[in-house]
């Protein structure tokens, strides 16, 4: 995973509030071509192998303990785990090893962030002379080419990662597209038509760009995350529709590379899915000081392509309200950063009685499939994890989540804390938060009947980030002023996707802000800017 929802999909598809496959990855390192090599070799045994596809009668008479359809960061994590449970373990990997996350995500949307970044750096005369650097700000090339292969040869890599972690820790691997075939314990390889049985099938199949109606994407002009990664070319003015997380990096990787950007966006406000204060503090580091403008309240009606210098995009657009058509608009790109929608079609579904709600489907917190979202009945030994649930479209969520549906499958009840799951914008400055908005804390507060408190850290007042030059940002820790417990915090500033781990886990342990004032930051680090926060909640002053 992985990606944000933008306005336009919030309001045709309702989702909860994510991240996608933009949001980091834990990954081994290491690999080797050998490793890879034993991999495809793998591969070849299981393709080739003859399989009884008769009933079980007892655990041995299986195929394997758990089959896995998919092989994202959910099901790798899943895999992973289940093999450290020493059960016997296949995935399915529809050719797509790595999913969305590392082939067509996070993974190399970061490195197009890291890249563009250092050209806006380098770009930033003023800047970099308030350090006693001086450059030619116009002197600063960079190849287009260059930068797209970094993150082809990023994502590359860690699938290697991925496909070498798998094999050597004996996970079979099958390369077809796994569906259910309407029996207990049955998986399907699409490719050949061969049945493989396991006592319990764990669903990841991920999830793929939604695109809205009268959107017409070539992948080439009018395009969605998947065919940005490539970055085909550098167009002068591109429209990005959406402005949630993807949204915002691209057009953070779009203005560092020279191109101005429009913003639209279907309901009032920009990045509708953040914290309010935070999304004005970005709009004003993210938006007004770049080449930026937006239309709010507005629909992409029609969306038509065109060809790179030749013919511009065409861009209708209508009031969200109304209906009535409000201005067109003429751009040599179009970035459609609309959210994304369950990869479940045609998987067999159905024919185990699953009832999909606009794809995603339904399980308790124990990540057991249920008949429907309404009512539903648990599906013996079927899981869902990542994406397709939607519980949060999150990479790091859904690997969390497959880990949780091994213990489950083990006998160990577990369930995943969603609340102190934290999620990260890696724009420049970065953005990080883990728990609700302060508007959704304060209605949490008055529903449940406690007093929500508030406190803050300044980037402003920190000697790390004052010795970098980036005093932009500030933290914002939300508690319970009853149990001292944390509730959420909202950062933007440097690294504020590295800063909000603590924070997490924070929230995951239960520690209070009482706990967490007395506890030892490094000076000067950007950590200060927390301890800050945690000072300041119990009226402690921390410089």
């Amino acid at each position: 995973m992985k990606f944000g929802v933008s306005a336009t999909l919030v309001a045709a598809v309702s989702l909860p509030t994510t991240t996608l496959a933009f949001a980091p990855l834990l990954l081994s390192t290491s690999s080797s071509s050998s490793a890879i090599a034993s991999s495809r070799a793998h591969y070849s045994r299981i393709a080739s192998t003859s399989l009884s596809l008769s009933t079980p009668a007892d655990d041995s008479a299986f195929d394997f303990d758990v089959a896995i359809i998919g092989c994202g960061v959910g099901g790798h994590g899943a895999a992973l785990h289940a093999r450290a449970q020493s059960l016997r373990t296949a995935v399915f990997a529809g050719n797509d090893v790595g999913g969305t996350c590392v082939n067509r995500g996070c993974v190399p949307s970061k490195a197009l962030l890291a890249a563009s970044g250092r050209v806006r750096e380098m770009r930033d005369s003023a800047h970099l002379e308030s350090l006693g650097i001086q450059v030619d700000a116009d002197a600063v090339q960079y190849s287009r080419e260059g930068i797209a292969a970094h993150a082809k040869n990023l994502a590359n890599r860690v699938k290697g990662n991925l496909e070498a972690s798998l094999v050597g820790l004996g996970v079979s691997v099958v390369e077809g597209r796994g569906v259910l075939t309407g029996k207990p314990h049955q998986v399907k390889d699409e490719t050949t038509g061969k049945v493989y049985t396991a006592k319990d099938i764990i669903l990841a199949p991920g999830s793929i760009p939604f695109v809205p109606p009268g959107v017409t994407v070539d992948e080439k002009t009018v395009y969605t995350s998947d065919g940005a990664l490539e970055l085909p070319f550098v167009p002068e003015w591109v429209a990005i529709v959406g402005s949630g997380y993807i949204g915002l990096e691209f057009s953070d990787v779009y203005t560092a590379l020279g191109s101005e950007v429009t913003f639209i966006e279907a309901l009032d406000n920009l990045m509708p899915t953040f914290d309010r204060e935070i999304a004005k503090q970005a709009e004003r580091l993210l938006i007004r000081d770049r080449p930026i403008d937006y239309r709010t309240g507005v629909f992409a009606s029609e969306v038509t392509p065109g060809i790179p210098g030749e013919k511009p995009v065409t861009i209708k657009m209508i009031d969200a309200k109304t209906k009535e058509h409000v201005e067109t608009l003429e751009v040599d790109a179009c970035m459609v950063a609309t959210g994304r929608v369950p990869n479940t079609a045609n998987m067999g579904l159905e024919e185990i009685g699953v009832a999909t709600q606009r794809g995603f489907v339904a399980v308790n917190e124990k990540m057991q499939v249920l008949t429907s979202h309404e009512d539903g009945q648990v599906v013996p030994n079927v899981w869902c994890i990542g994406d397709a649930n939607g519980k949060m479209m999150l990479a790091h969520a859904a690997s969390a989540q497959g880990i949780s549906a091994v213990e489950n499958i083990c006998g160990r009840a577990h369930a995943v804390n969603h609340d102190a799951v934290p999620a990260a914008c890696f724009t420049h400055p970065e953005i990080s938060m883990v728990g609700p908005t302060e508007e959704q804390c304060v209605e949490k507060a008055a529903k449940e009947g406690w007093t929500l408190g508030k406190s803050q850290g300044s980037f402003r007042a920190n000697s790390k980030a004052l010795a970098e030059g980036e005093g932009n940002g500030m933290a914002k820790v939300l508690f319970n002023k009853e149990t001292g417990k944390v509730v959420a915090v909202h950062i933007i500033g440097l690294h504020a996707a590295d800063l909000i781990q603590e924070c997490a886990n924070a929230v995951a342990a239960g520690t209070t802000v009482q706990e967490l004032s007395m506890m030892v930051h490094t000076h000067p680090t950007l950590s200060e800017v927390m301890d800050e926060a945690f000072k300041g909640a119990v009226g402690m002053s921390s410089h």
